[in-house]
């Protein structure tokens, strides 16, 4: 996929380190961080862990350069990203948590809604399922996770479907690659490089940069 920089428009021309197997949290995170929304945070962290997922977020790198840009890169690396909409979250947080839900969604990310039970959703996000944080939550998060690797499995088999279109297929071997880890769709994803004869293209043509996770 080609992904263009929010800053000018223009095309990133360099490979965005893959992050497999990572969740990218969205939440509040300046102080104060109402208690009710830690709840939910560390909640998400210990199902994730216990799935052998990492979760990171806004400030898990420093980059001492534009925040934006930092955010899409950290979206585009990881295979998903989560949401969080609570009452107690202020305005404008809650709006760049829905515009940064749009960006993972943009980039074929798989993404997850998780809301308190008061939390009112914008009509943009109306038809868009999510997970109440209640006594259910821990059970349809954790059924949630699981399906993630079955998602994988289908993306390789799109990948294997698709006819005389390396870098599609390329881009559906990435989006397995990233949820689950596996090292063998890395090599098949090269392979197709191979038998394209893509594999003399520039350092950072379109086609390379697909393959390069």
């Amino acid at each position: 996929m080609i992904i263009y920089n929010p800053l000018d428009g223009n095309a990133i021309t360099s490979a965005i380190p893959s992050k497999p197997r990572h969740c990218f949290l969205m939440t509040k995170l300046g102080p104060p961080v109402p208690r009710s929304v830690c709840v939910i945070h560390d909640a998400v962290t210990e199902l994730c862990t216990d799935f052998d997922y990492r979760v990171i977020d806004a400030n898990s790198r420093i980059t001492g350069r534009d925040f934006l840009l930092k955010i899409w890169k950290l979206i585009a690396s990881a295979p998903l990203s989560v949401g969080i909409s609570h009452e107690d979250i202020p305005e404008a947080t809650q709006a760049n948590i829905y515009y940064e839900i749009g960006i993972a969604q943009a980039l074929g990310k798989e993404t997850l809604l998780i809301k308190s039970p008061k939390a009112r959703l914008p009509s943009d996000f109306i038809r868009t399922e999510y997970v109440e944080f209640n006594d259910e939550f821990r059970d349809r998060f954790n059924a949630y996770l699981a399906s993630l690797l079955e998602q994988a499995e289908h993306y390789e088999i799109v990948a294997d479907q698709l006819d005389r279109n390396p870098i599609l297929a390329i881009d559906y071997l990435k989006r397995a690659f990233l949820i689950s880890g596996d090292e063998h769709l890395r090599n098949k994803a090269r392979g197709l490089l191979d038998e394209a004869g893509l594999d003399d293209r520039a350092r950072n043509s379109v086609e390379l940069l697909a393959a390069d996770f």
